[in-house]
């Protein structure tokens, strides 16, 4: 499997080279960056409820650590390959470089639809896993965290494996536990969060103020969207449309979404949630709403219907949901983008905090989190505003180019080995 097969990789090949070249960047550090340090594929065999074995296919990537250990989360979907996984360890290196975190760039996940299995099932898959990439992974080495389809249990289970390999308990070894295990306050909610700060911030800059006259749509009603759905309908905002695998629903006047929540927590999915009119998704990224959050998945705005789309700030609340072509031709209609290794670095960030709490044995109240968050994403946020203006690019590219800077200087210090 090449690491180009996927789009993801292209898009953010490409956004590299692009970043590289406005950034007046050295060449050769932007070479080193092209490609990952590491890459590992496993067989993952585990014996289903009915007694038969099959083998599911894992991966892990460590794409660069010259800040630090590795730190990504893992994902478990039907479409998860090896380009996909190497492109969002891409993308987590200049996340964590961007919003000034001591740590590399890593992803990992399996190709498994995990509705298909039984919570045994799971608990076996996820323990063989982390079985199969115990060598290259610790909390000096490269720190795993949730993603799609993975949430605390999963990393309870993966922090007991890991515990059970060394012989004694090693909570630095992920992040996303359960309190209850030295998890950190925040970190569920963690990146929703951060996507609604960095709405507000982004609403000072595009003059679209957040209040009860502003109307948002968010595509993917889960832990990025949701939490964010909360925070911006608490300062009065009208969530108008939400949206998931089963579809779309609308409500000019509003979704409750506390309503929402218990709806979706009871059902699965928004689809037939009661009070709202069904739409589609792509309806819903061509709504005439104020803010537009894709928090789902990568490439959903694409060349195809970027045209569509009419909202004057769009949160990138998911890695890579609008093509670089996309990004482009709406930066250039006017749009505000926030850019996803801004948008969404707050599940990172307060990872960051679990990570360095579990390293030293004391914990922060909830206040202290979010204080801590909101002040790394603003003073990130206004970098990045300041990049944009110096060198004259949308929001993306300034992104990168900030994080390449960053990354440049700390290459360069540490130089190349062997010399």
């Amino acid at each position: 499997m090449s690491l180009f097969e996927s789009p993801l990789f292209q898009d953010s090949f490409n956004q590299l080279e692009l970043a590289g070249n406005l950034g007046g960047l050295d060449p050769n550090i932007v070479e080193r960056l092209k490609y990952p340090k590491r890459a590992l594929q496993v067989a993952v065999p585990i014996r289903l409820d009915d007694g038969t074995v099959k083998t599911f296919q894992g991966f892990r990537v460590q794409h660069n650590m010259t800040l630090g250990p590795g730190k990504g989360g893992i994902r478990f979907h039907p479409n998860v390959d090896l380009s996909e996984t190497a492109a969002l360890a891409m993308l987590m290196t200049f996340k964590c470089a961007l919003v000034g975190l001591p740590l590399g760039g890593a992803k990992g996940g399996i190709q498994v639809d995990p509705n298909d299995l039984s919570r045994q099932e799971l608990q076996s898959l996820t323990r063989r896993f982390t079985t199969e990439i115990s060598m290259i992974v610790g909390p000096n080495i490269d720190v795993p965290a949730p993603d799609i389809g993975t949430n605390g249990q999963t990393m309870a289970w993966f922090m007991d494996t890991y515990s059970q390999l060394k012989g004694y308990t090693v909570p630095g070894v992920v992040t996303g536990k359960p309190i209850a295990i030295g998890g950190s306050l925040g970190r569920a909610e963690s990146t929703g969060k951060g996507v609604a700060y960095c709405v507000n911030f982004a609403s000072h800059v595009a003059g679209v103020p957040i209040n009860e006259k502003t109307t948002i749509a968010i595509h993917g009603f889960g832990k990025v969207g949701i939490p964010a759905a909360e925070d911006l309908s608490a300062q009065g905002a009208k969530i108008t449309a939400i949206g998931d695998v089963s579809g779309a629903v609308f409500c000019g006047d509003g979704i409750n979404i506390e309503e929402a929540k218990r709806y979706v927590k009871e059902t699965g999915f928004v689809k037939d949630m009661p009070g709202t009119e069904a739409i589609t998704n792509e309806e819903l990224l061509a709504l005439d709403v104020d803010v537009l959050i894709p928090a789902a998945i990568d490439g959903v705005v694409t060349e195809k219907n970027m045209k569509n789309v009419k909202a004057k700030i769009i949160a990138e609340g998911a890695n890579g949901p609008l093509t670089k072509e996309a990004i482009e031709y709406l930066s250039g209609q006017g749009a505000f983008i926030i850019p996803d290794i801004l948008c969404n670095a707050g599940g990172v960030i307060v990872s960051y905090f679990e990570w360095v709490q579990g390293l030293q044995n004391f914990f922060w109240d909830l206040d202290q989190i979010n204080r801590k968050l909101h002040d790394i994403l603003k003073e990130s946020f206004d970098r990045v505003v300041d990049c944009a203006n110096e060198f004259e690019v949308d929001m993306k590219k300034a992104a990168f180019i900030g994080a390449l800077k960053r990354l440049d200087k700390a290459m360069r210090l540490r130089g190349l080995f062997p010399a």
